[in-house]
């Protein structure tokens, strides 16, 4: 008989801790493993915000799916962009562009999210993400070319405008990468003698009205009051109402001239999950406790595009939130389970108390509730940075880590634009690629013939 195919999609955080445990647990005769991602590398995304303001290098957080010797893990470089239960395949777009299927037997879901956007006049156009690696990569280097243009400039309204910057999403992704870019401007302008200082603005826009209320007021008043003594204006309950290429319109009637938009508003569920036809909850995948898909046998769901049930939490309806810690446990979970499935064992409901959350504001500053303890200041950052190390897979990236922060802590940064897509305008629809995904009609046109050859 044939081996059962196990089908992982996404490298992320909880697609590459199921197929390390499946690795472990699994012998080679027992099931084939694909892994399906359009990148050769896990990327660790709380620490996007440091390569965004270069205090990491890019290959830091990209940690290799090849680094293992040992792993049988067949890689395939392409992205899911629909899947047919029916006929148990999943329809791919590689990395050159052609469209195959991969069928499965037992499928595990972890496709992660995409930036949530709203229907608000320019965004696509002129906004920038926060949630890739070339995302990161392509904003230092606008943010630097943005005081080099200004530098140049005998305009001193083109100066101003060029000089502030906007960010919206009082979440984690914004506040670091706020708090983060702010601190490079501020010490990249003392290599820019003709610029004036005090030109440079940055600007925190959320529509909620507290900043990271995830921890609690009193961290929250101590991040808020860390990035006004920096000189960002925070500004809560506000949103945009509109953006072109030079001006941010805000919902409460402020214009402001600029050129650089940053939007971190959150993330949804990745639009791959809508080809399924299965019942979500506010877009992310139903599953049961057991993190299988109700109605779709084989069918696992995890991480940022699944709703698991947070049992830990005690409260009826209570959902998992999307962090990493969550996800990396449930990818353990799902693996142990599928192994149980393979083996005819009982399966078993995954449970998991949060151990807390960090926020590396830069420099000295970071707030933290480890354990429910609340820290700002230097422990925070201990702390903050000591969990993100000990998380990092490999002890190669544990390395370049570790020493890209020495290096900067005693060289301080160095403001040099790589020129990476400089011919793009490095917005969100350059980047996230969503407009890749099909319907769930043109799913069963593609694989109609594979349906008939079963029949």
């Amino acid at each position: 008989m044939s081996r059962p195919r196990i089908l992982v999609v996404g490298a992320g955080f909880a697609g590459v801790a199921c197929v390390r445990r499946l690795e472990r647990r699994l012998t080679g005769r027992e099931a084939a493993i694909s892994l399906l991602s359009p990148f050769a590398y896990q990327l660790y995304l709380p620490l996007l915000p440091q390569v965004a303001s270069g205090v990491l290098t890019p290959q830091s957080v990209a940690l290799s799916l090849r680094r293992s010797e040992k792993h049988r893990t067949r890689i395939i470089p392409g992205g899911a962009i629909g899947i047919d239960t029916d006929a148990k395949v999943c329809v791919v777009r590689t990395i050159t562009g052609e469209t195959e299927t991969e069928p499965y037997d037992h499928l595990v879901l972890a496709p992660g999210s995409v930036t949530r956007t709203f229907d608000i006049p320019g965004l696509a156009e002129h906004a920038r993400g926060m949630k890739t690696l070339a995302e990161a990569a392509y904003l230092r280097d606008h943010v630097i070319a943005q005081l080099d243009l200004a530098d140049a400039s005998q305009d001193e309204a083109e100066r101003a405008a060029r000089l502030q910057f906007v960010v919206v999403g009082g979440g984690y992704a914004g506040t670091e990468t706020a708090a983060c870019l702010q601190l490079l401007t501020h010490n990249a302008v003392r290599r820019y003698p003709r610029l004036d200082p005090n030109l440079i603005k940055w600007h925190l826009v959320d529509i909620a009205p507290a900043l990271m209320p995830e921890l609690g007021p009193k961290l929250g008043a101590a991040a808020l009051a860390i990035l006004r003594r920096r000189g960002i204006e925070v500004s809560l309950g506000v949103s945009v109402a509109s953006v072109d290429d030079e001006n941010v319109t805000l919902t409460d009637g402020r214009v402001l001239p600029c050129r650089t938009l940053i939007w971190t508003a959150g993330v949804a569920a990745s639009p791959l999950i809508g080809t399924l036809g299965a019942e979500t909850l506010r877009g992310r995948l139903l599953v049961e406790p057991d993190m299988t898909v109700p109605g779709l046998p084989g069918v696992y769901a995890l991480g940022d595009a699944a709703a698991v049930p947070d049992l830990a939490k005690g409260e009826e309806g209570a959902i998992c939130p999307p962090t990493a810690q969550h996800a990396m446990r449930q990818g353990k979970v799902i693996a142990d389970n599928l192994v149980a499935t393979l083996r005819g064992e009982r399966t078993r409901p995954y449970s998991h108390k949060d151990l807390g959350l960090v926020v590396d504001l830069g420099g000295l500053d970071a707030v933290s509730k480890p354990l429910g303890v609340e820290l700002h200041g230097m422990p925070a950052q201990a702390v903050a940075r000591a969990y993100h190390w000990a998380a990092l897979r490999t002890n190669v990236a544990k390395t370049r880590v570790m020493t890209n922060w020495l290096l900067n802590a005693v060289a301080g940064d160095d403001f040099v634009r790589t020129g990476f897509l400089a011919s793009k305008s490095g917005t969100l629809r350059d980047f996230e690629y969503t407009d890749a995904y099909l319907t769930p009609d043109q799913v069963r046109a593609h694989t109609a013939s594979l349906r008939a050859g079963t029949s």
